[in-house]
């Protein structure tokens, strides 16, 4: 006798029940708060710069990652690479990815995912505690204003980048030509 067929499972499952999350940070068309923006991230080399001087005199699109040991993570900053620099440059947006980590693992995540835009890391997750973050977050901003958010619901819920790319002007990029050889 077969078994039924079971539905494919589509969401995160937990022992516990979770309270509703209450949405706290920015919302679309609101400034970010001054006590925000003044907040560093470090570059590749531990220099401290002010989360808001990033995208405050440019159009930004940033992306904050869970951590660059995620292997979704890992994927979609491997997508981001392949966004070629002259669309950005076309749209004058700037791409931003910001992580979780320590400044010296910038270097080795970039080699590792072929990812060539700007990066920064938050290593004590004050902006990402500032803002309600959770997981991974897309936000596209400029002069200190947002004008779009999407906060992943689960570790598989990232924003489609071609969608992110259109909302601020940016060419679709074709993302189905990947490698058919599978790495062990």
């Amino acid at each position: 006798m077969a078994s039924p067929a079971l539905a494919p499972i589509t969401r995160q499952v937990s022992g516990r029940i979770a309270a509703a999350r209450i949405p706290s940070g920015p919302e679309p068309g609101q400034p970010l708060a001054a006590a925000v923006a003044e907040l560093p991230v470090l570059d590749a080399s531990g220099r401290r710069v002010p989360f808001g001087a990033l995208f405050q005199e440019r159009r930004a699109i940033v992306v904050f990652v869970r951590h660059f040991l995620c292997y979704t993570c890992k994927e979609y900053v491997e997508d981001l690479a392949k966004i070629p620099k002259i669309f950005l440059q076309e749209a004058s947006v700037t791409l931003i990815v910001i992580g979780q980590s320590s400044y010296h693992h910038i270097e080795p995540f970039c080699k590792l995912t072929g990812y060539c835009h700007e990066i920064y890391v938050d290593p004590e997750r004050e902006i990402y505690k500032r803002l309600g973050m959770k997981r991974g977050e897309e936000i596209t901003s400029a002069g200190h204003y947002i004008h779009f958010i999407h906060r992943d619901r689960n570790r598989l819920d990232h924003k489609p980048i071609n969608s992110i790319l259109q909302l601020v002007g940016v060419q679709h990029v074709d993302f189905t030509s990947r490698p058919s050889v599978i790495h062990v």
